[in-house]
């Protein structure tokens, strides 16, 4: 009997610690290490970052989600990091001069340089915006505004040269967002990537 008693004296914390590590990383919080540099500088490739379940998607946040089926070629549980441009109902114009309009006003984008905003953003699009025959269906066609449907999210990267993004494949739907991306107190670019969660 003290045996068993012994036994379940160190099995049962272990257990118990072990249950609320996965409810942890399945409804609250979850570390994420960032593959690839869609999000340069402000997020580097191999940087390792948490992403909050439970914190609400905002406009501008950073977010990571499951890309599979989304865009052409991913393999299953393939995650990808990027910044939400354009929530569900939002209404989207970027201009050839690469100014970003939401539902008709302005929005700064101070976490990327004037060339990412411009040039990198509109990298590989014709002379009316975004390349609309390469984007979803969903967008509306012959114009430069494109309105997110419900449940979607349309996202970026920060480094827009590069970004593999809704620009060429549409939307995200919620059921594949996994959370909001959060950095450490040490992290130089926190700023850019926690302020806008």
């Amino acid at each position: 009997m003290k045996v068993i008693k012994s036994i379940f004296s160190w099995i049962l914390p272990i257990a118990i610690g072990l249950a609320l590590a996965l409810l942890l990383k399945a409804y609250i919080i979850s570390p994420v290490r960032v593959d690839g540099d869609s999000m340069m500088p402000n997020l580097q490739n191999n940087e390792h970052v948490v992403i909050l379940k439970a914190k609400p998607i905002k406009r501008l946040s950073v977010v990571v989600f499951n890309a599979y089926k989304l865009a052409p070629d991913t393999q299953p549980n393939t995650e990808f990091v990027k910044r939400v441009i354009g929530i569900p109902g939002d209404r989207i114009t970027y201009t050839k001069t690469g100014h970003l309009y939401v539902n008709g006003k302005y929005i700064k984008q101070p976490f990327i340089s004037r060339q990412q905003q411009t040039t990198g953003t509109l990298s590989n699009v014709d002379d009316n915006g975004f390349n609309l025959s390469i984007l979803s269906k969903k967008w509306r066609r012959g114009g430069q505004t494109a309105v997110v449907p419900r449940g979607q999210y349309f996202v970026m990267g920060d480094n827009r040269n590069i970004s593999y993004d809704s620009r060429y494949w549409g939307f995200v739907p919620k059921s594949h967002m996994e959370g909001v991306v959060y950095t450490f107190p040490w992290d130089a670019n926190r700023q850019e990537i926690n302020n806008y969660g």
